[in-house]
């Protein structure tokens, strides 16, 4: 065997990384141009100052007003741009209720899986080579909880949408499990938020308070409070069961 045949094989991968974090960076540099160029568009106090043209344009061109909002909503959390809470707000406010929920419900759900997705096939490889030690538990407790350890996550509100999306993304875990897993599992938050934007009267008092202008902050309290319970939940009743299973009550008499 030659030489050359014998250095193809380790050559192979090292292009296939370089090539993968070329595409990445040239989409996060087009990403960020576009951000910093742009983005202050989409701030709320901007938004604030051209509210009656907004809610022209929306009744004028209710189609593709839904579409440009989708597809703004899952290029902000698929690259885990900041904004979205604030999009959610006002989303909730600009579609009402109903629609804005539909709207960031799906967006959200695909902006995470392609957050999963490009850290899986983009950063997964490296991450291991390095990290795969530290991550052996946390595959074995996926392994062992499933899709019950990612709603878990899904649902407190102290771990962050895009470590959730990132952290997933090396792990086995089937993109389709962690799509409706998601999908179910920010439901509730993001019912509370698009909420609290539907129910503020403009979008100027929604710039100045933001979700204060529809919950005061003692029920903003309550409202991780029983986030966090909820998010908790679901281990305590895993462990329960296993317990109870395991309990010598339980056990055949010999």
């Amino acid at each position: 065997m030659s030489t050359n045949e014998q250095e193809q094989p380790n050559d192979t991968p090292q292009k296939s990384s370089w090539w993968k974090f070329g595409i990445f960076a040239l989409v996060a540099i087009i990403a960020v141009v576009l951000y910093t160029q742009f983005g202050s568009y989409l701030s709320l106090a901007s938004l604030a100052d051209q509210e009656s043209a907004l809610r022209d344009y929306q009744v004028q061109h209710p189609v593709l007003v839904f579409a440009i909002a989708f597809l703004v909503y899952v290029a902000v959390t698929g690259m885990s741009l900041p904004g979205a809470a604030a999009l959610t707000l006002m989303y909730g406010w600009y579609f009402g209720f109903a629609e804005g929920l539909l709207l960031v419900s799906f967006a959200s759900t695909l902006g995470a899986t392609v957050a999963f997705l490009l850290s899986r096939y983009l950063f997964r490889e490296a991450i291991m080579s390095r990290f795969g030690s530290r991550l052996e538990k946390f595959n074995e407790s996926l392994e062992q909880e499933g899709a019950f350890y990612l709603f878990t996550l899904r649902l407190i509100p102290a771990v962050p949408f895009f470590i959730v999306n990132a952290v997933m993304g090396l792990t086995p875990l089937k993109t389709s499990t962690f799509w409706w897993v998601s999908q179910l599992g920010m439901l509730a938050g993001t019912i509370v938020f698009v909420y609290a934007g539907s129910s503020v009267p403009n979008l100027t008092t929604l710039a100045d308070k933001g979700v204060n202008a529809a919950f005061s902050p003692a029920q903003m309290m309550q409202l991780v409070g029983a986030f966090v319970l909820l998010g908790v939940f679901p281990l305590v009743a895993r462990w329960a069961i296993k317990f109870w299973k395991k309990s010598p009550s339980q056990q055949p008499a010999s």
